[in-house]
C-alpha cells in the first residue's frame, strides 16, 4: 500500500479524545488531526515524538489531516486502524499471506453471523468458505515482543466467537494479526491487559479458528506485508 499523497512530517503534542492529535509542524503551527486508532496507543503517544499525517483531498473534511506513522524505539510505527484490512487482502492476492493464497474470490466487508460483517471472505468452489479477520497490532511493551491488545476489547472477543461459529458451520475461519512495526521478532496475546480477550481466543482456538501473525516494512512513501512473526 503507497500512500496516495506524500506524508508531512510534525511533532505531537498531544493525543486526546481517542480520536483527536494536535500535532506541531515546521512553520509553527499546531494543527488538531484525526487519530484513526481507538487504542491506548501505549508508548507511541508521547509528546514531542515524531509523526507523519496524510491530507486528504477531500475539502470537505472537518479535519483534512490523519495521522499515520508515529516513531517510537528508532522505527515508524503505524497507527492508522484503517490500514490493516487492505494491506492483508493486497497480500493474499500476491501471495505474501501463503496460507490463504490461491481462494479464486475475495470479497471484504461481508455480512455474517447475526449482526456482524467480517473483515474478508475468502470463496473457491473447491474448498470451504474462509472467513478471515484482521487485527492491527503496534504495542510493544519489551524489545522484539508485539502485543494484542493494547487495551480491552469487547469486540474482539465477539469477533473470535463468531469465527468460532463458523468453525462449527463447516468453514475455515482465520484470525491475522498484523504487527504494524518492523522491530517485531516475536507476538503474544496481552493476557494481563484484557484476560476475557485471551480465554476467547483459547476458546476459539479449540473451536478450530487458525491464527496467523505477519509483520510489517513502512516508510513514509509505503506499508508492505513482509513474512510470518512467530507466536511466542
Amino acid at each position: 500500500m503507497r500512500f496516495a499523497t506524500p506524508l508531512i512530517e510534525g511533532r505531537l503534542v498531544r493525543r486526546y479524545k481517542r480520536f483527536l492529535a494536535d500535532v506541531a509542524f515546521e512553520d509553527g503551527r499546531v494543527e488538531t488531526v484525526h487519530c484513526p486508532n481507538p487504542g491506548a496507543m501505549t508508548g507511541l503517544a508521547i509528546p514531542d515524538g515524531r509523526v507523519f499525517v496524510s491530507r486528504s483531498p477531500n475539502l470537505k473534511r472537518k479535519l483534512p489531516l490523519t495521522l499515520e506513522l508515529v516513531e517510537a524505539d528508532g522505527v515508524l510505527v503505524g497507527i492508522n486502524t484503517a490500514h490493516p484490512n487492505g494491506l492483508v487482502a493486497e497480500a493474499i492476492v500476491d501471495g505474501t499471506i501463503a496460507p490463504l493464497a490461491g481462494y479464486a474470490r475475495l470479497r471484504r466487508e461481508v455480512a455474517y453471523g447475526e449482526a456482524s460483517r467480517v473483515d474478508i471472505v475468502l470463496e473457491d468452489d473447491a474448498r470451504p468458505r474462509a472467513y478471515v479477520e484482521v487485527k492491527n497490532v503496534h504495542l510493544m511493551r519489551r524489545p522484539g515482543l508485539a502485543e494484542f491488545p493494547d487495551s480491552v476489547t469487547a469486540r474482539g472477543a465477539r469477533h473470535l466467537a463468531e469465527l468460532a461459529a463458523m468453525c462449527a458451520l463447516g468453514h475455515r475461519a482465520v484470525m491475522v494479526f498484523l504487527i504494524q512495526r518492523p522491530d517485531a521478532e516475536r507476538f503474544a496475546l496481552a493476557a494481563d491487559i484484557d484476560p476475557a480477550y485471551a480465554a476467547a481466543f483459547e476458546t476459539a482456538r479449540k473451536a478450530g479458528v487458525e491464527a496467523l501473525v505477519y509483520g510489517c516494512t513502512i516508510s513514509t512513501e509505503a506499508i508492505s506485508v513482509t513474512g510470518p512473526v512467530a507466536f511466542a
